[in-house]
């Protein structure tokens, strides 16, 4: 069965074709219609081998091309995915059970990331990775300029699907480099479609064999790709346990790069003088925007003493009245069902585990099996805890601040000062996004100094970023290869030269060298 979405039957994509693999077969399912198959196909890790060496063969027709050659192709994808936004969006809705407003503001980055990317202003992307000469003596120039790394795994999550993968490929083909893209084993239908839309382009410009390839598969393919000899980097975005393993796994490889992008346990602290309604809006959005399934949730919110009672009142009162229901559905629906039955198990595993430690229950998280009309999905309701304090690791009173818990659960604790917030907002290994909201300035420079995280708002949630900054985290979250608009960063390696045109070698002290030894 194909998804009217996709052009091919289910497939993986090497050396310019779609193949159907030969070896185990998996499936991913709708998570609103969990009887429903969206995309089921093969599985083999000689694919991966395949994949390899036909990205490693495309690369030096790939990275000695033009640059305008290069920009041609992203160009071209960039129409093609910005005319088929609907059809990226259905797929997207149909994998990850995010609702359509959500899959369609998804399908929209897509061709808006090769603007980010080919944007060579003052403070553009390609300025980062701009070459350039200078003067060392009258004869000598010196000359520092970028070369791809050559080929590239990109390991993509299931929350963002299209949209998170396409933030490293579109880079690193801009500068030269091979793909080989190994899609969440939860959304391969979105995967194909990328496929499918990189393909098309790259043919139409001349470039049809191997310059991205797409591999699908569970664990069994992830692991032989990340630990492939054949590589040059890994670009992933996922969990930290994942992100563990695949460092792990290249420790040998002290030469490839790696960036990692891998999830937060992000706090929004709330002062006494804040706008109130503001931060009760944005927490609540970002508490449970996708269904809880974004990096960039709040997963903790601070309130100071004088407003808690009204701010966690008011939480609560708006997270039970978020509208849940099928994401196809034609009235506004904010939040759908998590992406699979033991998500939702996990995210109420949490829930007790912090019930047995003392957290007390103020919106309980309750599985949803038939919400009207369409019964049988992952439906959850959201869900609330009030935590004396957040402290990390296991320390007694422990609240889970090193846990991230995919899904919409929000623990709130209160303090009495600005100290104790900033000191329980970085009391995690995670160090994404964080969030402030006050009036005063004092508070917003000691905040913006002082939260340990790569992604820092003032009266602005942690759910959301501009593709236009930079974009990663800090301890469990990252390894300092922020992407966004610096992921360009991480798809070049700068090389420095000298170049001489006179004759001005250097004879250093106790050399010798006679015009009569080379007559």
């Amino acid at each position: 069965m194909k998804h009217p979405s996709l052009q091919h039957e289910p497939s993986d994509l090497i050396a310019g074709r779609f193949e159907r693999p030969s070896g185990g077969t998996f499936r991913s399912t709708n998570p609103a219609h969990p009887e429903t198959v969206v995309w089921e196909g093969g599985s083999a890790t000689a694919h991966v081998d395949r994949a390899v060496a036909a990205a490693r063969g495309a690369l030096p027709g790939w990275s000695r091309a033009p640059i305008e050659k290069r920009i041609a192709a992203l160009r071209r994808f960039q129409k093609l995915a910005e005319s088929r936004q609907d059809a990226i969006a259905t797929i997207i809705r149909d994998e990850t059970g995010k609702v359509m407003w959500d899959c369609k503001a998804e399908a929209s980055l897509l061709g808006a990331k090769v603007d980010i990317t080919l944007d060579a202003s003052d403070i553009g992307a390609m300025r980062r990775v701009a070459g350039y000469e200078i003067d060392l003596a009258a004869t000598r120039k010196g000359k520092a300029w970028f070369r791809p790394h050559g080929v590239m795994a990109v390991v993509g999550p299931f929350n963002f699907p299209a949209h998170l993968p396409n933030g490293h490929i579109i880079p690193a083909l801009a500068l030269g480099n091979t793909i080989v893209f190994k899609p969440s084993d939860k959304t391969p239908g979105v995967g194909q479609i990328m496929g499918e839309l990189y393909q098309e382009a790259l043919s139409a410009e001349g470039f049809g064999e191997g310059v991205v390839n797409v591999v699908q598969g569970g664990v069994d393919i992830a692991k032989k790709l990340v630990g492939h000899r054949d590589l040059d980097g890994i670009l992933f975005t996922g969990s930290w346990p994942v992100g563990r393993a695949i460092m792990e796994s290249n420790l040998d490889f002290p030469g490839r790069i790696l960036a990692l992008e891998m999830g937060g346990n992000n706090a929004a602290v709330i002062l006494d003088d804040a706008d109130l309604k503001q931060a009760v809006i944005e927490c609540v959005r970002c508490a449970f925007i996708t269904t809880g399934q974004r990096c960039t949730c709040t997963r903790r919110v601070i309130v100071q003493k004088g407003v808690a009672e009204k701010v966690i009142g008011a939480v609560c009162k708006s997270a039970s009245n978020l509208i849940i229901g099928d994401p196809a559905a034609a009235h506004p629906v904010f939040m759908g069902p998590l992406v699979s039955r033991g998500a939702r198990q996990a995210v109420l595993q949490a829930q007790e585990q912090f019930i047995r430690a003392g957290a007390k229950v103020l919106l309980k998280a309750e599985a949803i099996d038939q919400p009207a009309p369409t019964p049988g999905g992952h439906y959850i309701s959201p869900g609330v805890l009030q935590v004396d304090k957040f402290v990390s690791d296991d320390a007694p009173g422990y609240a889970g601040a090193d846990v991230e818990v995919f899904g919409p659960l929000l623990r709130i604790s209160v303090v009495d000062s600005l100290d104790q917030a900033i000191e329980q907002a970085n009391a995690t290994r995670y160090g994404l996004a964080a969030s402030i909201f006050t009036k005063s300035q004092a508070a917003i420079e000691r905040f913006l100094a002082e939260a340990r995280a790569g992604c820092v708002n003032v009266n602005a949630g942690t759910a959301g970023a501009s593709s236009k900054l930079p974009f990663g985290g800090l301890g469990h979250s990252g390894n300092h290869r922020p992407a966004g608009s610096f992921s360009l960063d991480y798809c070049a390696y700068p090389v420095a030269g000298m170049l001489e045109n006179g004759s001005a070698a250097t004879v250093s002290p106790g050399m010798r060298v006679e015009d009569a030894w080379l007559s």
